[in-house]
């Protein structure tokens, strides 16, 4: 009898533990389980893994915050809009990328951008980016988008890509020519030096994609 009391409470610990490994922290069960409803088991792995990520990023500094979140949605499989998605251009939401598990250049960018906003980085240093991608062995050009961060106003800005997955800072990527960059807060068309504020931002696309965050 003692045997079996202690093997039940053992069973029972160990599903409370797993129970509570699956409790997300930093968006409701709601949420996880709609989203478990709508992509299926495998992809709440991925939206469970995303919410480990921001609680272990959570302490962390600047620099670890930056390599740990573009290290973790660099693992997740491009794919062009039109195939993806049946469209020559859609902004998915974090949600959308998690949970369809592939994205376009873009798709990368937003994810980024909104984890490390939700662990505290202020949105004035963050922009998402849209450049041309110098390809070495190609005369021609590549839209592309990429995430930046700015440690203050004027600095040289650190550039978290898709492409090349390594943090880097702006001037180690002359295969990036940056056309406009944008935030929340507002758009920035890019100049030979720097850039310059153009007003606020009424991208079409970011629009749509905050009506789905």
């Amino acid at each position: 009898m003692k045997k079996t009391i202690i093997t039940v409470v053992l069973a029972f610990s160990l599903l409370t533990s797993i129970s509570i490994a699956t409790i997300p922290k930093n968006f409701s069960q709601k949420k996880l389980d709609e989203f478990t409803q709508k992509y299926g088991k495998e992809a709440a792995k991925r939206l469970l893994l995303w919410d480990d990520l921001i609680e272990a990023a959570k302490n962390k500094k600047i620099l670890y915050k930056l390599k740990m979140v573009n290290d973790f949605f660099n693992q997740i499989r491009y794919e062009r809009d039109i195939t993806h998605w049946g469209k020559v251009d859609y902004w998915a939401s974090p949600f959308e990328f998690l949970g369809t598990g592939a994205g376009d250049c873009e798709d990368y960018a937003i994810a980024k951008y909104f984890t490390l906003r939700q662990l505290g980085i202020e949105d004035k240093k963050l922009r998402i980016v849209y450049v041309k991608l110098l390809n070495r062995n190609s005369k021609y050009e590549q839209a592309h988008m990429v995430l930046t961060y700015y440690h203050k106003p004027n600095a040289t800005p650190i550039v978290l890509d898709n492409v090349n997955k390594k943090l880097k800072l702006a001037t180690k990527r002359p295969d990036l020519k940056p056309i406009y960059s944008f935030n929340a807060g507002g758009l920035w068309r890019a100049k030979n030096k720097g850039s310059q504020r153009v007003g606020e931002n009424n991208l079409k696309s970011w629009k749509d994609l905050m009506t789905r965050i």
